[in-house]
């Protein structure tokens, strides 16, 4: 193992995590050094030489900006370009976390770790600093399988892989945000598959579609005679996934009685049931999603905020399919295989023309919109190559109008109309889209999702 010939290099200003890193590396690296001050992680360069820096994120120093972990690794990677960083972090610094892995960092671990998974991370740092790729790397690069049951290899979805691995053996609470058929239901089912709850219930539950009437029966079951029609005892979705996961969609959807009712429990993890007097411990991990722009939503009074700041410990934005670049013909030819294979028919092989054809409509049914393009295209095609003709995409849904000019000079028209024109520009890269337009990624996917774009 690499890692017992390494010397590595703690920073962080906190003594007690000094001390338990120190104890568990002293037996799995040739050397362990401390460093509670990052200004002096310059003179411990001189000294020694570090196959790892493990690196906080945060520091109470003069910096004081949030973004300490940022600054202290380009200041270690400029004095060695090698180095190989590992930055230690909190669930609210996940964010900028990934950008520091897009600056240069080996990897990022979330506290509070789970110790074996601590060591399994910088063995595989150092394995990357060695040139070495494990199975599951070199199959995801070759066809964009993640292992997590979605496939793609454009920058965007790497990250959310990355979210993914990182946040699914925690308990922390995750808000999923994306449009409409773009995988959200997928991520909240990985998350779950990779926890340590994974051998316990997943329970999903549309909560936009519960009436204010069913929402509280539905979620938190009722007794015997509770109501006409109650003519049995029975549990609600949160004690059935009670030791497991449970995925409440389209959260942006409920009203705020609904949410002043969810509040609640998720405050005193427990439920009462319908007609009953009796709390009820509950033990579930929380999963929210929704295509709303709930941060909106919030600043117009129409989404509680303290129920925010409850179901999002950790967020993952899905990117439309439209920004993927060539995820979109990685999928088409997994849907192709997909259906063929159920329909016992030959894989067709697109042409260059439908091929091209895929990568220029826009989707604005995202991946869900593919599927059903492929779906149909494989049982119509009549040959042994799928053409630009087999392609119909769906008539129900919106294709975004960019190269047109708003109709109005309202303030909504604008925006829209310009950030369709960034995005048009740049080819669909939301980084660049977002820098252009002085804002960050995050706040460029609400405004998508906000325009429905």
């Amino acid at each position: 193992m690499l890692l017992k010939k390494s010397r590595i290099l703690i920073v962080d200003d906190d003594p007690d995590v000094l001390v338990a890193v120190k104890l568990l590396l002293k037996t799995e690296a040739q050397e362990v050094v401390t460093e509670r001050n990052p200004e002096n992680i310059r003179a411990q360069f001189t000294r020694n030489r570090f196959d790892l820096v493990l690196l906080d994120m945060n520091y109470r120093s003069s910096l004081n900006t949030g973004n300490e972990g940022l600054y202290w690794l380009r200041q270690v990677l400029g004095w060695d370009p090698e180095a190989t960083v590992v930055m230690i972090t909190a669930f609210g610094d996940i964010d900028l976390a990934v950008r520091c892995l897009k600056e240069g960092a080996a990897d990022f671990i979330i506290k509070p770790w789970r110790n074996d998974r601590l060591i399994e991370s910088l063995e595989e740092a150092l394995e990357k600093k060695s040139g070495g790729k494990n199975t599951r790397t070199r199959r995801s690069a070759a066809s964009g399988d993640s292992g997590l049951g979605m496939i793609g290899n454009s920058d965007e979805m790497l990250t959310v892989f990355h979210k993914i691995e990182k946040i699914a053996p925690t308990d922390a609470n995750v808000l999923i945000l994306g449009e409409n058929g773009s995988g959200k239901e997928l991520v909240a089912k990985a998350i779950h598959q990779k926890s340590l709850r994974a051998a316990r219930p997943f329970v999903q539950v549309d909560v936009g579609a519960l009436t204010e009437s069913l929402f509280e029966s539905e979620l938190f079951g009722y007794k015997k005679g509770a109501f006409t029609g109650a003519s049995e005892d029975r549990p609600g979705r949160f004690e059935t996934a009670q030791g497991g996961t449970l995925f409440l969609d389209e959260i942006g959807n409920i009203s705020l009685p609904q949410q002043a009712r969810l509040l609640s429990v998720l405050q005193n993890r427990e439920v009462f049931r319908v007609g009953d007097s009796r709390p009820i411990p509950i033990d579930i991990r929380l999963i929210c999603a929704t295509n709303a722009p709930l941060y909106e939503l919030a600043s117009e009074a129409r989404f509680r905020k303290d129920l925010i700041y409850r179901i999002n410990t950790v967020e993952i934005t899905l990117p439309p399919l439209r920004v993927r670049g060539e995820d979109v013909t990685l999928l088409a030819r997994h849907f192709i295989s997909l259906y063929a294979e159920k329909y016992h028919k030959p894989a067709p092989e697109p042409d260059a023309a439908a091929l091209e054809k895929l990568r220029k409509y826009p989707f604005p049914g995202n991946v869900r919109e593919l599927q059903h393009t492929m779906e149909r295209a494989v049982i119509m095609c009549e040959n042994d190559t799928l053409h630009a003709a087999d392609l119909i995409f769906s008539p129900i849904e919106k294709v975004p109008a960019a190269s047109e000019s708003p109709d109005t000079l309202r303030l909504d028209d604008v925006e829209k109309h310009t950030i369709l024109k960034v995005i048009e520009k740049h080819r669909g890269n939301i980084s660049r889209a977002a820098k252009e337009l002085g804002i960050t990624r995050t706040a460029l996917y609400r405004r998508l999702g906000k325009y429905e774009i």
